[in-house]
């Protein structure tokens, strides 16, 4: 499991990730967190479990590849990368993160809708997401971030050996919040998922780490 430490100030993060060592697999850092407070964000929480550091980063190739290396300078486990970025982008960030981490590129955002998609020129999820996840791994991606209904494609498309990464994961009777495409914890798992990334379920719940057991134990019963 990943908690995604999307809050405002050091010193949240600080408290989460030292409150849920030994609870989760993973500490994610985000934008908001890493905009603000840049590489103290990553050291700030390393000690309590692994980083995923989630940039998404998305730029020609050249750029993408130093970045990736400044990063691998954290000991930072995992980077995210739009696969839309491109073959070449996708090779150049898998290079300049090294053996110390993993690539995973993003296919298509929780957050967009077909809809959404159509607006922007591009195709439906259901086509647009399992070549995306082919074209990366191609190019060298150990790992994918796909949202919960594109598992099972993504899984086909890639095979077992590839890192499936799923956030929009919601307990049932949570809210979805700004996520459109959403499943519970059982069920991404039951559908493919190897890391499942949980945000405000358990970092705004009145407990965070007994929101955390609670998933686990959800798992652990699947």
């Amino acid at each position: 499991m990943v908690v995604a430490l999307d809050v405002a100030t050091l010193d949240e993060a600080r408290e989460l990730a030292a409150a849920l060592a030994g609870e989760v697999g993973w500490l994610k850092v985000g934008l908001e967190l890493f905009t603000a407070y840049g590489p103290d964000a990553v050291r700030a929480v390393a000690d309590h479990a692994p980083v995923f550091l989630d940039l998404k980063l998305h730029d020609i190739p050249t750029t993408v590849e130093r970045a990736a290396a400044r990063v691998a300078d954290l000991g930072v486990g995992l980077l995210t990368v739009h696969a839309s970025g491109g073959p070449v982008m996708v090779e150049a960030a898998v290079r300049g993160l090294g053996d110390g981490g993993e690539v995973l590129a993003v296919t298509v955002l929780t957050s967009m809708r077909d809809e959404d998609l159509a607006a922007t020129g591009q195709p439906a999820a259901a086509t647009q997401v399992p070549a995306l996840a082919r074209l990366a791994v191609e190019a060298g991606a150990p790992g994918l971030v796909c949202a919960p209904p594109d598992l099972v494609a993504v899984r086909e498309a890639v095979g077992p050996s590839i890192r499936l990464v799923t956030p929009g994961v919601r307990p049932a009777g949570a809210s979805a919040d700004d996520q459109a495409r959403v499943a519970t914890p059982s069920g991404a798992v039951a559908d493919g998922a190897d890391l499942l990334v949980i945000g405000r379920p358990i970092t705004r719940a009145d407990d965070p780490v007994a929101a955390a057991r609670a998933i686990a134990a959800e798992l652990a019963g699947s």
